[in-house]
């Protein structure tokens, strides 16, 4: 198949790229930046219709997966990037006759922010989403499931939410844990015994690839994946920690402090840095994320897409201590 991934630059588009690469696929890749996968490139910004019309030209599928992936920063940012590069994708593959769309989401599109138990993939609502990330991607995915059979040669949308990607090279997460573990300030919130789940990269890449092959079959549909192996939150950063030979935290702050501090410092964040840019140490929306519940039910995706993670959380904790340098 020819396929165009988007966002290939990031950790899970690279290897996502190199799964269809290895199996045969004819890959082409499109981001800002030079991606150093050897795979035909078209340099350019999502919100650009005219590089996305040009990458996607030829193609039998797509998978997109670049977005502006921050905690913070000006709405109109995330919105240019999630709502207007995915209007830009949608009308580039109706147009270009491409019949296979794997849309990259996130949970946190139907996460209101109290706990989810076992939850199933619950509809995106930019109403309730927490927060401009959580916002836009919900808008983004909404139209593109919306835009599931259209074209002359109809479309076949699957929308994926990976939960938590992680791995070797990881600097969204694994990275700022393992800074703020070895810099003292990664305290748990609450008793840091909240169950969640999380995705190793590779499980994660496999599914995003099981979508695009499933997509005829299962169109129309959102899925949420997982490693299915919910642990307490402050097990898994502690193990994030370990890999990188820096002490397990121990300190804990009462999680509704954290969540009204995190609201101040965001509020405090927004107003001294109006650009956009930087990382405050805490927000509302993380404040939540790391002090409730959200893992989900799984049988759904792993029977609709014939995927099963391969990588067991074990066994990527030991991959990355060996990135680390570490055994």
């Amino acid at each position: 198949m020819r396929v165009l991934v988007t966002g290939a630059s990031g950790m899970l588009g690279g290897a996502v790229a190199r799964a269809l690469a290895e199996r045969g696929d004819e890959v082409t890749v499109l981001q800002r930046r030079p991606s150093g996968l050897g795979f035909r490139e078209v340099l350019g910004d999502v919100a650009d219709a005219t590089a996305v019309r040009e990458a996607v030209a030829g193609q039998e599928g797509v998978v997109h997966l670049a977005a502006k992936v921050n905690v913070v920063g000006l709405e109109a940012d995330y919105v240019r990037t999630n709502v207007v590069g995915t209007r830009n994708v949608l009308e580039a593959c109706t147009a270009s006759g491409v019949g296979r769309l794997v849309q990259v989401s996130s949970p946190s599109v139907a996460h209101a922010g109290s706990s989810l138990v076992g939850a199933p993939a619950g509809p995106a609502d930019p109403a309730t989403a927490r927060g401009p990330y959580a916002r836009t991607k919900a808008q983004s995915e909404l139209e593109a499931l919306a835009a599931d059979g259209t074209g002359e040669v109809p479309l076949a949308v699957v929308a994926v939410r990976p939960h938590i990607v992680w791995g070797p090279g990881d600097t969204q997460l694994v990275e700022r844990i393992v800074e703020r573990g070895r810099a003292g300030r990664l305290p748990l919130l609450g008793t840091g015994a909240p169950l969640i789940d999380t995705t190793y990269v590779d499980n994660a890449a496999d599914a995003l690839v099981a979508a695009l092959d499933r997509a005829p079959e299962v169109h129309g549909e959102a899925f949420v994946v997982s490693n299915g192996e919910p642990r307490p939150v402050g097990e898994i950063f502690g193990d994030f920690c370990a890999a990188a030979g820096v002490d397990r935290p121990t300190r804990h702050v009462p999680a509704r402090l954290a969540v009204a501090a995190g609201d101040v410092v965001e509020r405090l964040w927004s107003l001294r840095h109006r650009d956009g840019t930087g990382q405050p140490p805490m927000t509302r929306f993380l404040a939540e994320q790391l002090s409730t519940a959200h893992w989900f039910d799984q049988r759904r995706t792993r029977e609709a897409l014939r995927w099963t993670p391969s990588v067991s959380i074990a066994e990527g904790l030991e991959r990355l201590a060996a990135s680390f340098g570490r055994r």
